[in-house]
């Protein structure tokens, strides 16, 4: 990375290993993107994102203990830095898009049709937030 190039610490919480190797191997591609780390509980990622060093949350809904939309609840108590949240979903039903966008998702994606897109959603808030890192 060159000074002035903005990165990303992304943190991937999903419940299937192959899901999220999946998404660490994507991601590792993407120039900007700094660190990636990955957790399968919602008590797990809510600790983490206490730090307030994680820039954006690739979250699916269903987790291996608690949910996807316990984690975005806990987002709006976060003071200070919040990381801005996508969701990756085999869940894609309307009742469930609208309850994660009205927490404050910035993306609602379907595991089956999105997971090309993840790489451009990406580069568009690598692109908005500038070179301040």
């Amino acid at each position: 990375m060159t000074e002035g190039t903005e990165i990303l610490r992304v943190l991937v919480v999903e419940d299937s290993p192959i899901v999220a190797e999946r998404l660490r191997e994507c991601l590792r591609e993407l120039p900007g993107v700094l660190h990636v780390d990955t957790l399968s509980r919602e008590s797990a990622a809510v600790e983490r994102l206490t730090r307030g060093d994680i820039d954006v949350i690739i979250l699916d809904l269903h987790l291996e203990r608690g949910t996807g939309f316990g984690v975005l609840r806990s987002l709006k108590a976060l003071n200070g830095n919040r990381p801005l949240a996508i969701i990756f979903t085999n869940y894609d039903l309307p009742e469930y898009r609208r309850q994660a966008l009205a927490l404050g998702a910035h993306e609602f994606l379907d595991k089956a049709r999105d997971f090309e897109r993840i790489p451009g959603v990406l580069q568009d808030i690598i692109a908005l937030r500038g070179p301040t890192h």
